[in-house]
């Protein structure tokens, strides 16, 4: 639905679940205005400002991609069908960009690529596959998982992204 935004030697990759329906729609990354995800990005010092979806292409220039585990879908994690994530192609796409770490902005996608239930998943760093980046679990920037949000986190990736942290 949305290209990847990826390139060799990116320090950190985020990858969703799919598109939303307005995201889909506007033909850019977390642009529902209840999405948290580029407000979260600039609180966590992860950009220097906060930035509108429609420019997630400047995203690059800070060592940033993006990408989403099911490519030809969209909508809600609960509206996707059963075969919607990919995580082999996911983990084909990964391994040619290379970057210094993945972090996923929920924990379904994460669930999928790392083939464990979602209750066996908990949010911050960990171990990926061998030969793989460092793994972040981030909750959920959608408004409809408000109930699950905390911004820790995502702080601590800021932190990690920044240098101020191993």
């Amino acid at each position: 639905m949305l290209p990847d935004l990826l390139a060799p030697g990116l320090r950190l990759v985020f990858c969703g679940s799919a598109p939303g329906t307005v995201s889909a729609a506007r033909r850019a990354y977390y642009a529902h205005p209840g999405n948290r995800f580029w407000s979260i990005l600039h609180l966590a010092g992860l950009t220097p400002r906060k930035l509108a979806p429609a420019e997630y292409p400047s995203l690059l220039q800070l060592g940033i991609g993006l990408t989403d585990m099911a490519k030809h879908a969209s909508g809600n994690d609960n509206e996707l069908p059963p075969d919607a994530y990919d995580p082999d192609s996911f983990e084909a796409r990964i391994r040619a960009v290379r970057p210094s770490a993945l972090a996923f902005t929920a924990k379904a996608p994460a669930a999928a690529f790392l083939r464990r239930r979602t209750g066996a998943i908990a949010y911050g760093r960990m171990e990926g596959p061998l030969d793989f980046p460092p793994v972040w679990v981030m909750p959920s920037t959608s408004g409809q998982a408000s109930r699950f949000w905390d911004a820790r986190p995502w702080m601590a990736l800021g932190e990690w992204f920044r240098g101020e942290i191993a």
